[in-house]
């Protein structure tokens, strides 16, 4: 296991590989090690991996903003003095993938957003997750019982699966709340017109937490974006489908480098 070091402004981060440096941001509720299953691509890549704030051994708690995520991972690049990656990003992590971009568009060589989102409308909040106040603590009480969020996440019901949502996915009841709310403020509708980056979208077929519409939208609104759906995968196609995910991983990125 890969050992953690912890930046300047306090964000606990995996670092190991070499190549070209690539980002991976989990998701709400997880924690950098959930990327475990990717830890292969350290043989090409340079792996940066970060706990966002308030998640896994991340202690800053204040300020749970999506604006805040991507201030924490742009700084944590400017510290390793790297000049441009690729950022991807799962679900949340998507949305601070895009906010990057925002940001500082040159520090993004490539986009990868998966099973991820740009916006809400209000209609989808009240489908998806109720925004009161009492139904946001009663999903979050609700996420610490991990066979209710596996079931929510996961489309198929693999032992080993299972038991790595298990081990990877450790919400912390406030953090989720704002972290959830942060999501709903989302609004990349002006943004995504804008990216002038190649971009990947990949959407699970059976993802009942940001179903593949979303995704698919993204896809209409980037210019030149390419957009894969991965069949018999729920949200977490990362860890149900590890091999094919990885693969669909190295052909993109593979493809900018023969670009480049």
């Amino acid at each position: 296991m890969e050992k953690a070091k912890v930046s300047k402004l306090g964000v606990p981060y995996l670092h190991f590989g070499k190549g070209e440096p690539l980002v991976l941001i989990h998701g709400l509720g997880e924690v950098k090690e959930g990327w475990q299953d990717q830890y292969e691509l350290e043989d090409k890549y340079e792996l940066i991996i970060p706990d966002l704030r308030g998640h896994g051994e991340c202690h800053k708690s204040d300020g749970i903003t999506i604006r805040n995520f991507a201030a924490d991972v742009i700084g944590l690049l400017m510290e390793l003095k790297i000049e441009n990656a690729h950022i991807l990003g799962l679900s949340m992590g998507g949305a601070v993938a895009q906010e990057i971009y925002r940001q500082a568009p040159g520090l993004c060589r490539t986009l990868l957003l998966i099973s991820s989102f740009h916006y809400f409308p209000k209609k989808l909040k009240v489908l998806l997750f109720d925004p009161r106040k009492e139904k946001l603590e009663r999903l979050s009480s609700l996420v610490n019982h991990s066979e209710y969020g596996a079931r929510m996440a996961l489309y198929s019901w693999n032992k080993e699966v299972v038991g790595k949502f298990d081990q990877f996915f450790q919400p912390k009841q406030g953090i989720f709340i704002d972290s959830l709310l942060a999501c709903f403020e989302v609004n990349n509708l002006s943004l995504l017109p804008k990216v002038n980056v190649p971009t990947l979208i990949i959407g699970g077929q059976y993802d009942s937490v940001l179903p593949v519409w979303i995704q698919a939208w993204m896809h209409k609104l980037i210019p030149h974006s390419e957009f894969i759906i991965m069949r018999n995968t729920g949200h977490l196609a990362k860890l149900e489908a590890k091999e094919r995910f990885n693969r669909l991983l190295r052909n993109f990125l593979n493809q900018q480098s023969k670009v480049a």
